[in-house]
């Protein structure tokens, strides 16, 4: 990681175009804007429309509607023929209420943009931008992916499914998310597993109610879970390749009504994540065999509904390496590409990296002497503003290195 840390302005870009300098102030001012007004998933029509808005006003050719509110602009460069690259940028707020007190701060409760994806908006906007007026500076096609429902339950698969990486197909994608654990200046990329796979599981036990004094006269259904949630760590530990990274975790366990009362019902809810997507139906089976073995070891019931969420993100090596060359001429010195960068978060960017090769990719944006370096999720996340011009960059470079110009 970088050792000291810029401060906003254009001063700090010296590997940044100057074209792409000057739009810094832009790009700030179309971040701020989507940011007060922040939108669920599948929700997003405003901010659809302050998109295409802008797309129309450049002569964009693009597609509204798609799942929904998803969104998809196409450039040409000086000759159609030729490879099509994909840029995805996500759209959707959380349900968080923010408590920055910023002058651009989330104008709805209980909404807020405090994931990034304003800044990846803003930041596909600006790419947008960039490469209608440089045209000539690439063969073939560009498409500029704006996807909902991100963080849930997933707006990749359904724009998949509409034909976005279709008429014409799609070659290559990339992808970037904004990351407050890596200092702005900074970029994240490796080839290989990147992020997670996430399941989704919530179980209900069903055991027998009574009295706190006579237990034998009941299933207690706090029992049965208790055991349940000790066996299911044992999954990881003694089943899972120790060379294989995965999570199990119960988030939620609700039982009982009084002290004095065993409950007869016990609900809990949990979440698996791993890189190894063999590992997906082992997961399953291996959790409904440990529910099913104790249950019946206790007479109790159970009912489980199991979801498989998103596929684990896979960064193809070729796209990684030119990812990689990129960032290193963006961010100066090879020092500040973090390739140590994997973490069991998940993203939907995985179901386009099941359909074509490409490269989702961390570029740094905290800065704490700015207390700008709050996680993600939190209510007071934001982010150094200078990496918006770092990303329009980089994507730029990568369309200028994969579309190369045709004599």
């Amino acid at each position: 990681m970088i050792s000291t840390l810029p401060n906003s302005g254009t001063q700090n870009l010296p590997n940044v175009r100057l074209q792409i300098r000057a739009l810094l102030p832009q790009l700030i001012e179309w971040r701020r804007k989507i940011h007060q007004r922040p939108e669920l998933g599948f929700q997003e029509k405003l901010t659809a429309e302050f998109i295409s808005q802008h797309l129309q006003a450049w002569g964009i050719e693009h597609e509204t509607g798609i799942a929904q509110t998803g969104i998809m602009a196409t450039i040409t460069g000086k000759k159609s023929a030729g490879k099509v690259l994909a840029i995805r940028a996500d759209m959707d707020a959380l349900p968080v209420q923010e408590e920055n007190k910023v002058s651009y701060c989330s104008q709805r409760d209980g909404i807020m943009h405090a994931c990034g994806h304003d800044g990846h908006t803003a930041i596909a906007l600006g790419t947008a931008y960039y490469l209608q007026k440089h045209r000539q500076d690439f063969s073939g096609q560009v498409k500029i992916i704006f996807q909902p429902a991100e963080e849930g339950p997933g707006g990749a698969k359904p724009m998949i499914d509409a034909g976005v990486l279709k008429n014409p197909d799609v070659d290559a994608i990339i992808g970037l998310h904004l990351w407050n654990d890596l200092l702005v200046g900074t970029v994240g990329v490796r080839p290989g597993p990147f992020m997670a796979a996430v399941d989704f599981f919530n179980c209900t036990i069903l055991g027998r109610g009574g009295h706190g004094a006579l237990p034998h006269q009941t299933i207690d259904s706090v029992v049965v879970a208790a055991q349940i949630v000790n066996a299911l760590q044992t999954i990881v530990a003694r089943n899972v390749n120790p060379l294989d990274s995965a999570v199990v975790t119960i988030g939620e366990l609700h039982a009982g009504t009084r002290m004095n009362v065993i409950a007869d019902t016990a609900r809990m809810s949990g979440s698996v994540r791993y890189f190894n997507g063999q590992l997906a139906e082992f997961f399953k089976q291996r959790i409904t065999e440990i529910i099913r073995g104790i249950c019946e070891s206790h007479g109790a019931n159970y009912e489980l509904e199991y979801t498989h969420l998103y596929p684990p993100v896979i960064n193809d090596g070729g796209m990684a390496q030119l990812v990689r060359k990129v960032a290193e001429q963006v961010v100066e010195t090879p020092g500040n590409i973090i390739p140590e960068c994997q973490i069991m978060g998940s993203e939907d960017m995985s179901f386009f990296l099941q359909e074509v090769p490409g490269c989702y990719f961390f570029l740094g944006s905290a800065n704490p002497e700015k207390q700008l370096n709050y996680p993600h999720h939190h209510p007071r996340f934001d982010f150094d503003e200078i990496a918006l011009a770092m990303g329009v960059e980089i994507f730029v470079r990568c369309v200028e290195n994969f579309l190369i110009p045709q004599n």
